[in-house]
């Protein structure tokens, strides 16, 4: 009766998989980033790419501004119309940046395959969504003092309160760059997502700027559902001799609230198309 050396037998009962090579092993993944750090991340990326590649569409959106308050003055005078006109024209420098070309960024960003990229970096998607629309809001801040310097200069209002714009403009941008984001993200093609993006900020311009008694009044139903007006409103109120510190904080906390609920609708359209 024959016996096997003992080193064969305990290597023939080792299972294949077992006895493979360290080497051809799968590697265990790494643990994915947590949420502050990508988003920090994001934010710094974006920031750097839109201000190399967004200066000039800036500086074309302030000049847009200045130039609407120039026609309007030789229409309105003073009074509350006038601080409609200056409150809307620099909230409209937030909305050409914010909405519209954030949603032609993620229309093209979906359409050239770029959320694969994204997809493949262990980063949470809400710090694509937050750390983009981050970056585009920041960036609207020189151009948004610039319109409400100048607005204040052409028609005689007072500059001590536009400290508010530290306020408006986080948060009217946070409300815009999450809804255009989720027109990008959710547009089925890239042209279409240009076309919305166009759409709102012409929105944001006839709705913000033109003084709200003088529109009809289902036109002034349609200005109270875009998340801009708050922002506009809130900023006209800081012109007043004594504003109404209240109704400042209600509108801006209408708008975080708008913010928070159109960023969260771009997550979930970013996890949507990111997956298709």
């Amino acid at each position: 009766m024959s016996t096997l050396p003992a080193e064969a037998l305990s290597t023939s009962a080792v299972p294949a998989q077992a006895a493979a090579a360290p080497e051809d092993r799968a590697a265990p993944l790494a643990p994915r980033a947590r949420l502050l750090p990508a988003l920090a991340a994001v934010y710094r990326a974006q920031l750097s790419r839109a201000r190399v590649a967004r200066i000039p569409l800036l500086f074309v959106a302030t000049f847009q501004s200045v130039g609407i308050m120039v026609l309007m003055r030789g229409v309105v005078d003073g009074g509350s119309e006038a601080r409609a006109v200056v409150a809307g024209s620099s909230v409209l420098v937030v909305a050409f940046v914010a909405l519209n070309l954030l949603a032609q960024y993620f229309g093209q960003l979906r359409a050239s395959g770029g959320l694969d990229h994204y997809a493949t970096l262990p980063v949470p998607p809400a710090a694509v969504v937050l750390g983009a629309a981050g970056a585009y809001a920041s960036f609207t801040a020189p151009g948004t003092a610039v319109t409400a310097v100048a607005g204040s200069l052409l028609f005689g209002l007072p500059l001590t309160h536009l400290w508010v714009l530290a306020a408006v403009v986080p948060l009217a941008g946070a409300a815009l760059s999450g809804l255009g984001a989720a027109l990008g993200l959710l547009a089925p093609r890239q042209e279409l997502a240009t076309l919305l993006g166009q759409l709102g900020m012409s929105a944001a311009l006839l709705l913000g700027v033109l003084p709200a008694e003088r529109l009809p009044g289902p036109i002034g139903w349609a200005r109270d559902l875009l998340p801009s007006t708050y922002g506009v409103e809130a900023l006209a109120r800081s012109f007043d001799a004594r504003p109404d510190w209240a109704a400042v904080a209600a509108d801006l906390s209408v708008c975080a609230a708008v913010g928070v609920v159109s960023l969260a609708l771009a997550t979930w359209a970013y996890r949507r198309a990111a997956v298709r």
